[in-house]
């Protein structure tokens, strides 16, 4: 809106100058015109001023084309009408392109010199016509050229079409219910009564940041954010300053894509020695393990800025608000326990979040609830659907999207099959799980995979990394229970079939190495599902500098939408098992060496540090939830 403004002002005063002064010089029009302090006044971004400058370029040179055409044609048509010819041809010279307004048409009578002179300026001045019109041609290509470009930086896609993309579906939630919404006594800590007001409505707990009021008042007066002409209750104002925040970041992030997508490329080598002077600075993500790096980092900037998650506080320990922080699904407990902190991504204010966790633990439902041996899921079907009809019954939040910007986070096998306890918790909600199988109803651009890690004691080993590739002894290791349909498959080609593929059941008593210095002496590790798609062998190798072999049909990777899992991991279909041998040798040295550079790189993605780092896995999983956040887009009917 502001763009097409600012091009309406400027073609007005260039048109209306033309008109005024009549130009000799077909130069001084443009330099006059195109005065760069009007575009500097408008203060708008350079692509918007280069483009504002074309199109304006582009009228001055139509407009001065037509004037040297018409001027001419105008003079002859009037002259030979008259008799007897007059000889001056206007205020043409050979310094004017066409005759100055003040000055009257008067002919001579023709005779044969000023006939050839007049013959002679009139082929001069289409001449130069042309060469204006060739000019205001080209320019005008420009212009269009700019124009595309323009629209397809507003509508670039965030992460191209090999990963999640901005759909920003329309999620229409119910005015009806928010208008309703009363304070009761039990929301005291999320209401408070303000002052009366004319309307009626309720005064919510803490005003939007500044940074938000400015956005919705940059925001165009043709969007959805446009502040409305009668005052609407503070509940929906703040919904409407909350997606006017994630517009703006969407707004960011398309226009990094577009840049990256255009710019020229520079050498490996001087790519690699900034991204090595930027992380003296901190972490930038740089390298082939991203889809696309910089659209990352501006994605994960963005989120720093603005993103805020309400942790639901009700419910009891040890089926909410806990979990397990040790062990196989130390991933889910860790996670739970660092949102019941003072973590700077929580709001205690529920009008000011994006998102709405909701912490109610599967591992730990299955150790309270369920009856060992009885295959009887019913207790903790239960328990998840009451505990969603609560929060839908005690908040307004989750009825306004059908709990399309609410997520549940579960490691354990069962997370899919609690989620179908309520219809629009399995397809509606955004569920982060470690079980993520496309084939039983995982959906990639609304769910996100979450990394399943085995922490022995609750802690991270000490020692990470390993040899290098040409120091390892064997070609690939697997230690595992028969667990599922793929890993008998695996024993029977392959236990005690090799000596460079070695795979056991257990570990024998007579090996001189534990199972961490397997990893350590393998250049592949192999990584087969068990009962589930998922396994903590993944994160084991990327610790031990060892590349992964994904064997797990249909599993969905976790933070697959900006890391390219091809550059450091090699993946093999099930039915492939028997070629195991022949796939993993046909990989070369070289690239041996590379992918494992690529998995050391990677490991910041899958520590779990205590508090948080920068880009580490708690990070990441918030990451993973900003993105499906920002692909839905909260609208009011």
């Amino acid at each position: 809106m502001q763009l097409h403004y600012a091009y309406k002002i400027s073609l007005l005063r260039h048109v209306s100058t033309l008109r005024s002064f009549r130009c000799s010089y077909v130069d001084e029009c443009l330099l006059l015109r195109t005065s760069e302090s009007f575009f500097v006044d408008q203060k708008l971004p350079t692509l918007s001023r280069t483009f504002l400058k074309a199109q304006a370029y582009t009228s001055i040179l139509i407009s001065a084309a037509l004037n040297l055409l018409t001027s001419p044609m105008l003079h002859i048509t009037s002259c030979s009408a008259q008799a007897p010819y007059r000889e001056e041809f206007g205020s043409l010279s050979s310094d004017h392109y066409c005759p100055s307004n003040d000055q009257e048409l008067q002919c001579e009578p023709r005779n044969s010199a000023s006939a050839t002179a007049m013959r002679s300026e009139w082929i001069e001045c289409v001449r130069r016509a042309r060469i204006v019109a060739v000019l205001a041609l080209l320019l005008l290509v420009t212009f269009l050229l700019l124009g595309f470009r323009q629209w397809q930086a507003a509508h670039q896609p965030l992460f191209n079409d090999q990963s999640i993309a901005i759909h920003e579906v329309s999620a229409h939630v119910n005015p009806g219910f928010i208008f309703k919404f009363e304070p009761r006594s039990s929301q005291s800590a999320l209401i408070e009564e303000g002052p009366a007001k004319p309307n009626g409505a309720v005064q919510t707990r803490g005003d939007a940041s500044s940074e938000e009021s400015d956005e919705m008042s940059n925001t165009s007066a043709g969007s959805d954010f446009a502040s409305p002409a009668t005052p609407l209750p503070p509940e929906i104002m703040s919904l409407k300053r909350l997606e006017a925040g994630l517009h703006n970041a969407r707004i960011s992030m398309r226009k990094i894509a577009f840049i990256e997508k255009n710019r020229t490329r520079e050498k490996n080598g001087t790519r690699a020695l900034r991204a090595r002077e930027d992380q003296a600075k901190g972490y930038f993500p740089w390298g082939p393990i991203y889809k696309d790096a910089s659209i990352f980092h501006q994605s994960y900037v963005e989120m720093e800025k603005r993103f805020k998650v309400f942790v639901y506080p009700d419910g009891q320990q040890p089926l909410v608000h806990n979990g397990p922080c040790k062990e196989i699904y130390s991933t889910e407990g860790r996670f739970i326990q660092e949102l019941q902190d003072k973590n700077p991504f929580v709001t205690k204010d529920p009008f000011k979040a994006h998102a709405f966790f909701l912490p109610f633990s599967v591992s730990m439902m299955v150790s309270y609830l369920y009856k060992p041996n009885s295959r009887d899921m019913g207790p903790l079907l239960h328990f998840v659907k009451n505990y969603v009809e609560l929060v839908g019954a005690k908040y307004p939040f989750w009825n306004r999207s059908e709990g399309a910007d609410h997520f549940m986070l579960s490691c354990h096998d069962w997370g899919p099959h609690v989620s179908r306890a309520h219809p629009h918790l399995e397809k509606q909600a955004i569920r982060v799980l470690c079980n993520a199988n496309s084939s039983e109803g995982f959906v990639p651009y609304k769910d996100a995979s979450l990394p399943e890690i085995n922490l022995v004691g609750g802690h991270i080993p000490a020692a990470l990394g390993g040899l290098p590739v040409k120091e390892r002894t064997f070609l690939a290791f697997f230690a595992g229970q028969d667990h599922g349909p793929v890993r008998p498959i695996l024993y029977k080609y392959w236990e005690g079939q090799d000596d460079d593929i070695k795979v056991f059941h257990k570990l024998p008593a007579d090996t001189n190495h534990t199972y961490q210095e397997f990893m350590k002496l393998s250049k592949f590790c192999l990584c087969p599902g068990g009962y589930e798609v998922n396994s903590p062998r993944i994160v084991e190798a990327i610790y031990n500098d060892c590349i992964p072999v994904i064997i797990a049909d249909g599993f969905v990777l976790p933070f697959s939408d900006v890391l390219d899992w091809e550059a450091f991991s090699i993946r093999v279909s099930e039915k492939d098992i028997p070629n195991l041998k022949l796939i993993l040798k046909a990989v070369s040295e070289s690239k041996l060496k590379e992918m494992q550079e690529r998995v050391r790189q990677a490991r910041r993605h899958f520590l779990l540090n205590q508090p948080p780092q920068p880009y580490d896995l708690f990070h990441m999983i918030l990451h993973s939830v900003w993105l499906r956040r920002l692909n839905i887009h909260l609208k009011y009917q």
